[in-house]
């Protein structure tokens, strides 16, 4: 509190978002370390991005804080996983939120699931003026960059003429996700929901739940190029396999997890 200047809630909420994002973790004391992948990202001296200059950061920051198993972040998991319809607002997204909260037994007010949204949309979405411009002196949360959930329109709510904004995933091709990062993500997934399991199927890969597929937003057809490449662009040590029958992605050779991150975080040329 000193050394950093802020108040107890500010650590409470510091402490809580580099857990969630995989940064620290309680260790077995009962303090706080470092995870390795804080160190890889984040160490002053040997941190391969400590200021969040590169968007893959930016995009593994976010795979981190959506996949989440024995605790999900409430509105990342629903969100991501289980929002069926093309476009959200407000109002929408809490009345959906209120009956997933009864189904799973939560006794989440009314209040809280307003948090938990906001939470939500403000870790995606720029701070707006009262004209509704983007003010570039704000302190946005940096996965605002990212330009993952975007405004379509808006539309008329509850009479009275009164209007709320209509949004989106933005789901087209995502370059600055490099073939290096999709492939830690398909690994991080495979290991994590299928550990057992000798192959990933390519339905996991695309809609599975905390899938990259749903995670990230991307296509069918982007997804297929993507794992059409992955043999080449991981060396062999992933290798996808399509037949009339099956659809399946292969580990050929093994690898840590820390290993896959590096290659993901490397600079290349096109992201230099």
């Amino acid at each position: 509190m000193v050394s950093l200047g802020v108040g107890k809630n500010m650590v409470r909420a510091i402490r809580f978002w580099a857990q969630a994002t995989r940064i620290a973790e309680i260790d077995k004391s009962g303090g706080y370390a470092i995870t390795d992948f804080g160190k890889a990202v984040l160490d002053p001296k040997t941190g391969l991005d400590p200021f969040l200059e590169d968007r893959r950061t930016l995009w593994l920051l976010h795979w981190k804080l959506s996949t989440h198993i024995d605790e999900p972040l409430f509105a990342w998991d629903y969100l991501l996983n289980r929002w069926p319809h093309a476009e959200m607002t407000r109002s929408a997204v809490l009345q959906e939120f209120a009956a997933e909260a009864k189904r799973l037994g939560r006794k989440l007010s009314a209040v809280t699931l307003e948090q938990h949204f906001d939470t939500f949309l403000h870790s995606y979405v720029p701070t707006r003026g009262p004209k509704g411009e983007i003010q570039e002196d704000n302190l946005d949360c940096p996965l605002v960059e990212l330009e993952f959930i975007q405004r379509v329109g808006d539309r008329e709510v509850g009479g009275k003429g009164r209007r709320e904004p209509v949004l989106a995933f933005r789901r087209e091709v995502k370059p600055d996700i490099t073939p290096e990062l999709f492939a830690y993500c398909v690994d991080d997934f495979w290991r994590r929901n299928r550990r057992n399991e000798q192959t990933l199927t390519f339905r996991d890969v695309t809609v599975g739940h905390g899938s990259p597929g749903q995670v990230f937003k991307l296509s069918e057809w982007d997804i297929r190029q993507r794992l059409d490449a992955i043999e080449n662009d991981t060396k062999g040590i992933l290798r996808y396999e399509e037949t009339a029958a099956l659809q399946r992605v292969i580990r050929s050779k093994e690898i840590t997890q820390q290993e896959l991150l590096l290659s993901a975080l490397v600079c290349e040329e096109a992201n230099a």
